[in-house]
């Protein structure tokens, strides 16, 4: 009997550290699962900020595509109301001489101008 209680004492303590490493294991676990959240938390928090920012960034992309669109529009409505010349040499020439004459021109005016606010001015 005495054998029986002693077997029975060991084996008593044998399952008294088996659960302890089992809770110590769980607890363990529980602190990993706990951590895991946390991250988990975390990362949502910055997939939200990231979000918002592609938002923001998509925003200003079709911001300025809209603004490429609007100047290429202006663009072309400029060009199509500059003369077509007959030849290459013959319009840059043409233009070159359009652009002195045009030059000359507001020289003249501002000169004009000028004299007459000076006259105001007297």
């Amino acid at each position: 009997m005495l054998n029986e209680l002693e077997s029975l004492s060991g084996n008593i303590g044998r399952l008294i550290q088996i659960s302890e490493r089992h809770n110590q294991a769980r607890q363990a676990l529980q602190e990993q699962l706990e951590q895991l959240r946390a991250d988990y938390a975390n990362v949502q928090a910055e997939l939200a900020q990231v979000r918002e920012e592609r938002d923001t960034l998509q925003s200003e992309r079709d911001s300025l595509s809209a603004k490429i669109d609007d100047a290429q529009v202006r663009l072309n409505a400029i060009l199509e109301k500059l003369p077509r010349a007959k030849s290459a040499q013959h319009a840059e020439s043409d233009n070159q001489l359009d652009l002195l004459d045009a030059d000359s021109r507001e020289a003249q005016e501002a000169e004009l101008h000028g004299e007459h606010h000076q006259g105001e001015k007297a």
